[in-house]
């Protein structure tokens, strides 16, 4: 009998697959929606700081006074802030899948701030969603610096797992991938999703380009989970960025994965995806022989292939010469 049940970071799934950090995730009707599909756990929508500031900002600015602009900035981010524990204490009340509180934030003093806040709240794990673009005027490791500080500093403050998610443009990810794991990190997710831009050509303005992720992005994950769970065993290690089937989850899982986060495919399929997608896995555990995740986890990671190399190959050459 497939018996789907799986950890990660530390938590007990009932099955891999985790709703990402997303709209879908904001409320508790919601979150139960998911949890009745069947999925194995469920990432809350961020709490932004830059969203906070930007909400004090524009009341701020209707008022003439500095203390009534200190009043209401203190007002909005506990308003915000207890709206956030509100939803993780209702969601552990009502659900018995793992709830993982997720933040967003660029000053140090707030990561640590939200983290105890959200620990003290009752979340199972934390997932910081570290959303950092370095546009040229900072050095080559500054990126890799603030995942290493962060992480660090917020090992000192709470003792629930640590999950980060991390960014495409890091130039020597398994290098900080182990970083984050002698530092105490729980786990990481490959990949968050950058704000996708756009020109309109009309009207000569920057507008936003698509939300969602096409089946293609999953290539890459793929690429970076075989080599990340490779290179830096006994760590866990989730795919997110451009899983869109149950075909996805299973390479997913085979090139190392310990769970796989829904988000796209959730908003384009509604929650019934995840009972489909659980029993399209079940009949391949079944049809392969196996009979628990561990089976057949990492069996096509960077470390357990005869040709590691073919996680490396970047040129079309070979391809091409052979495409009509």
């Amino acid at each position: 009998m497939v018996n789907l049940e799986t950890t990660f970071a530390g938590l007990k799934l009932k099955n891999p697959l985790i709703a990402g950090s997303s709209g879908l995730t904001n409320s508790l009707k919601k979150i139960r929606e998911l949890e009745d599909a069947g999925i194995g756990a469920i990432v809350l929508k961020s709490l932004f700081e830059e969203q906070i500031e930007n909400h004090s900002e524009k009341l701020s600015q209707l008022s003439d006074y500095p203390e009534a602009a200190d009043y209401i900035n203190a007002y909005v981010e506990m308003n915000h802030k207890e709206k956030y524990l509100e939803l993780i204490s209702s969601a552990k009340a009502e659900c018995s899948v793992p709830i993982v509180a997720s933040i967003n934030c660029y000053k140090l003093a707030r990561w640590t701030d939200f983290a105890k806040i959200v620990q003290d709240a009752g979340a199972d794990a934390l997932e910081l969603n570290l959303f950092l673009l370095n546009a040229g005027e900072f050095a080559d490791t500054w990126l890799e610096d603030s995942y290493v500080n962060i992480v660090r500093e917020l090992k000192k403050t709470i003792t629930i797992p640590l999950v980060i998610k991390m960014a495409k443009n890091i130039s020597n990810l398994p290098g900080l991938v182990a970083k984050l794991k002698a530092l105490g990190a729980d786990g990481v997710v490959l990949f968050n999703r950058f704000y996708q831009l756009d020109i309109d050509i009309k009207n000569l303005e920057i507008t936003s380009g698509p939300v969602f992720s096409n089946p293609s992005d999953f290539s890459d994950t793929m690429r970076w989970t075989a080599i990340v769970s490779g290179r830096v065993p006994d760590f866990d290690v989730a795919c997110s960025y451009g899983v869109h089937s149950w075909e996805d989850a299973i390479k997913g899982m085979l090139a190392g994965a310990g769970a796989i986060q829904l988000c796209s495919v959730l908003y384009e399929q509604g929650p019934a995806v995840v009972e489909n997608m659980l029993t399209c896995m079940e009949e391949w555990m079944q049809q392969s022989n196996y009979t628990r995740i561990s089976d057949f986890r990492g069996k096509l990671n960077y470390a357990n292939i005869g040709s590691p190399s073919l996680y490396e190959r970047v040129q079309f050459m070979k391809y091409f010469s052979n495409y009509r």
